[in-house]
């Protein structure tokens, strides 16, 4: 596809993703940066609704980095079980408490290049903590949801999130990346299921190349 016609492709979608979902949010509960980097992390592989089942007595009990820093590996990975790879998320957790009391003296970094030194920070969580716990636009967060609406609209050629993300970051303005990113997770959740997706009602089908959907 021409690079004009993707550019015009993305000016539609950032258009229609805007109205249909201008207060979309991360739906993951938290109050400041350390819950939702915690909880960021406890949602791979996981919902977002299983993880705010648990992080609401979790958080009630883990208040700071050295909280989770000191934790007892036996019982946070008991408290947190429910969400899965509780054993690979109790390391996660633990080492986050430990890099952030030992490097930022207990606090979540507001630099990408940083946070993602932090044991569970890789780049699709440092992108959401920093864009919605900070406003700091430092990337397109891509998920399983944004990779499957953006493969089938045909923003993108890629399946690596890496270069999934550098193509969204050249077709989308920078002030638009934060909100974009919710309401592209938003649009797939509700509308561009993985299976069965609501074509039919769908306010991007115009420009949809409906790739992988069966016809």
């Amino acid at each position: 596809m021409p690079v004009t016609s993707l550019k015009r492709k993305a000016e539609v979608v950032r258009r229609e993703l805007r109205r249909l979902y201008p207060d979309a949010d991360c739906e993951l509960r938290y109050t400041n940066a350390l819950q939702l980097l915690a909880a960021t992390i406890l949602s791979a592989q996981s919902t977002d609704k299983r993880v705010n089942e648990v992080t609401r007595t979790l958080f009630a009990k883990y208040r700071t980095a050295r909280d989770y820093a000191e934790a007892d590996p036996a019982i946070l990975a008991q408290e947190i079980r429910s969400t899965g790879f509780f054993n690979n998320k109790t390391k996660s957790l633990i080492g986050m408490g430990k890099a952030l009391v030992e490097r930022y003296t207990g606090e979540v970094p507001r630099d990408i290049d940083e946070l993602v030194t932090v044991p569970g920070a890789a780049r699709k969580t440092a992108n959401v903590v920093l864009g919605t716990a900070y406003g700091i636009p430092s990337g397109f967060v891509v998920d399983t949801h944004v990779k499957r609406v953006t493969w089938r609209l045909g923003l993108t050629d890629e399946t690596d999130p890496v270069k999934i993300e550098q193509d969204l970051m050249r077709l989308f303005p920078k002030e638009d990346w934060i909100l974009l990113g919710h309401a592209m997770i938003w649009h797939g959740r509700r509308v561009c299921h993985a299976h069965g997706p609501r074509c039919e009602e769908c306010a991007l089908a115009q420009v949809c190349l409906k790739r992988g959907v069966e016809r």
